[in-house]
């Protein structure tokens, strides 16, 4: 099993013995020897579901089961995991089981259970995977800033384009989608949809200018109609390449997609993940 894998999986075990207490992703992402911003993104890719999604997950199933085989009060079970008020904790146990925490008391009362993820390595046909190694300069971009959460960022992002690209005066073609961990604001990232920054022009109101330091690059190509092609090739990423790689580790709090000019035909749309890494 490789050290990725062997990671997500202490962390795994990690927040599942931290269930009942004030669980924070940045311990979890020191189990996995990771950063947050890159442990999400790669349990994501290797779970099929978001840290914060799977937390809640486990905590609703446990609290189901305390409703039905203890006398614990509904308030006790709610601070137990996590919520502060009766009423959230009801929003979110019907969220998740269909009926009230009240009801889940009642005889016959039909609940639902999501289990421990286990991940187990397997051998499958192989698949190949295009990249190249690549060192680049520092650069700097300049671009519209909007922060976005891990759990939605597939569904928000796109919409975040189309909202720009639509715009009468937007102030930016688009060649990079930039993501940045800014640490302190732990479950997001900031993203910036930008172009080179040329440094004798004026900045346009709305725009940020960002500095990307000189690093070593581990660049997918993709291909394909957007933002699909993209997001493809993402979850491949940190699912298949990352786990199986034995020669370099992430690098850096951020990564990048670029975009080529647009193609008459979207099957011909050409598009960039880099990766920062460094050689181990």
């Amino acid at each position: 099993m490789s050290d990725w894998t062997e990671g997500i999986c202490g962390a795994l075990a990690y927040m599942e013995e931290h269930l009942t207490d004030e669980l924070n992703i940045a311990d979890a992402a020191r189990q996995a020897y990771m950063s947050p911003f890159h442990f999400q993104r790669m349990f994501s890719a290797m779970c099929g579901v978001s840290v914060g999604e799977y937390i809640r997950n486990r905590r609703m199933t446990l609290a189901a089961e305390d409703l039905l085989n203890t006398d614990e009060k509904i308030i006790d079970i709610a601070v137990k995991y996590g919520y502060d008020s009766p009423d959230s904790f009801a929003r979110a146990f019907q969220r998740f089981h269909g009926i009230l925490p009240s009801q889940a008391r009642r005889s016959c009362a039909s609940l639902r259970a999501y289990a421990p993820i286990r991940i187990q390595l397997t051998m499958k046909g192989g698949h190949m995977m295009e990249y190249r190694i690549a060192e680049k300069p520092a650069f700097t971009v300049m671009g519209i800033k909007r922060m976005f959460s891990d759990e939605t960022s597939y569904q928000k992002i796109p919409e975040f384009w189309l909202e720009v690209m639509r715009s009468a005066n937007k102030p930016v073609c688009g060649m990079y989608g930039v993501c940045i961990d800014l640490k302190e604001n732990e479950g997001e990232f900031e993203y910036l949809i930008a172009d080179n920054y040329i440094p004798w022009k004026e900045i346009p109101a709305g725009c940020e200018v960002r500095t990307i330091p000189a690093s070593l690059w581990a660049v997918f190509p993709c291909r394909g109609p957007l933002p699909k092609a993209l997001q493809d090739v993402n979850t491949r990423m940190w699912s298949e390449w990352l786990p199986a790689c034995k020669s370099y580790r992430l690098a850096g709090n951020y990564n990048i997609e670029m975009y080529a000019p647009p193609a008459e035909n979207p099957e011909d749309t050409y598009s960039e993940i880099w990766l920062p890494v460094e050689k181990i």
